[in-house]
């Protein structure tokens, strides 16, 4: 995030923080930023298929966003935020007390990072979706900093995903040369490293 007057900075380029822990986005405090706990789950699954629906409408088969993933989700994150130790580190984005974004990273080498590719960096940037009403706000890039910090990482972004590629690389990170290809619906991913 660009230093400006609207997304007031730190002298070492972080966010601030409030009392409570919470990374303040805005001026009038609308978004924050916080771990994740395992009441979110159902409302971290409805911005996962949400943002899904927004961005690869017509890219991706339905399935990712169907009624029977507004389903299957909340299953999964609830999993996910019952593990002791938790795997990763997952935040969420919350305005008006509303979930409106979240992120995850963890250790490259779990299976669902490398696609069967050995790592190259030992992050692993799983998941950044934020609702397009927070576009431009700041959301997204104090989520990466909520779950990847300064640390090298990967991650994999879909061909011709230009406004998320645009993203990563004003974060640093760049292609690789790895691409990927789902057998599932041939679609290729990307792989993008810092």
């Amino acid at each position: 995030m660009d230093a400006d007057a609207s997304h007031p900075v730190n002298d070492d380029g972080a966010l601030p923080r409030r009392d409570d822990g919470l990374r303040l986005i805005s001026d009038d405090g609308a978004v924050e930023i916080r771990d994740a706990v395992p009441a979110d789950a159902e409302a971290i699954a409805r911005v996962h298929v949400d943002t899904w629906r927004e961005t690869y409408s017509g890219v991706l088969a339905e399935r990712y966003f169907s009624e029977e993933a507004y389903q299957d989700r909340p299953l999964m994150w609830t999993g996910y935020l019952s593990l002791r130790p938790r795997p990763g580190r997952l935040s969420v984005a919350v305005h008006d007390g509303r979930i409106v974004g979240f992120a995850n990273a963890a250790d490259s080498a779990l299976p669902a990072a490398s696609h069967g590719i050995p790592p190259a960096r030992p992050l692993h940037l799983f998941a950044i979706y934020v609702r397009a009403a927070v576009y431009g706000t700041g959301t997204g890039r104090a989520l990466l900093d909520a779950v990847i910090g300064d640390d090298p990482a990967q991650l994999w972004v879909l061909r011709g995903n230009e406004r998320a590629i645009a993203f990563y690389e004003r974060n640093g990170f760049a292609f690789d040369g790895v691409e990927y290809r789902d057998p599932a619906d041939d679609r290729i991913e990307l792989r993008m490293v810092r």
